[in-house]
């Protein structure tokens, strides 16, 4: 892979990411149509049954529903081969239900890093570590 493929792949996350913030689930999941494999390897906490695209549209279904407002702030971002990282930022204030939590009004403000393999320009695996702890103590959910 050449590093102007590392570039593109790299940009093509910046768009998936613009769309992401914009908190239109139809924005969203054309975003994915448009970047994301159909059969796309999802190796992240997802409770859902679904795989492939659908489990990702599923996860941002339920993420934009609880947290209307959610924001992807990336702090870093590592692009080599048909690899990039982003280390990320995620904000946003708790108004919908979200596992089995009724909405609270609080804010949430958590880390996550994805490592994103990219094939033919579109996103065909994604490993992702998301701090739910962080998550669902804000939340109330755990003791802090």
């Amino acid at each position: 892979m050449s590093a102007a493929e590392a570039i593109r792949n790299r940009a093509t996350l910046e768009r998936f990411h613009t769309a992401t913030n914009s908190g239109d689930p139809d924005t969203v999941a054309k975003a994915m149509d448009a970047f994301v494999a159909p059969d796309v390897r999802f190796h992240a906490p997802v409770p859902m049954g679904a795989t492939g695209v659908a489990a990702l549209k599923q996860v941002w279904e339920v993420l934009l529903r609880a947290f209307p407002d959610l924001h992807v702030t990336v702090e870093e971002t590592v692009a080599e081969g048909d690899k990039v990282v982003s280390r990320n930022r995620v904000t946003g204030t708790h108004l919908g239900e979200y596992r089995g939590l009724r909405p609270t009004g609080r804010t949430v403000d958590y880390s996550e890093i994805f490592v994103l393999r990219f094939a033919e320009g579109r996103i065909v695996e994604i490993r992702g570590v998301v701090d739910v702890l962080a998550q669902l103590r804000q939340l109330g959910a755990l003791p802090s």
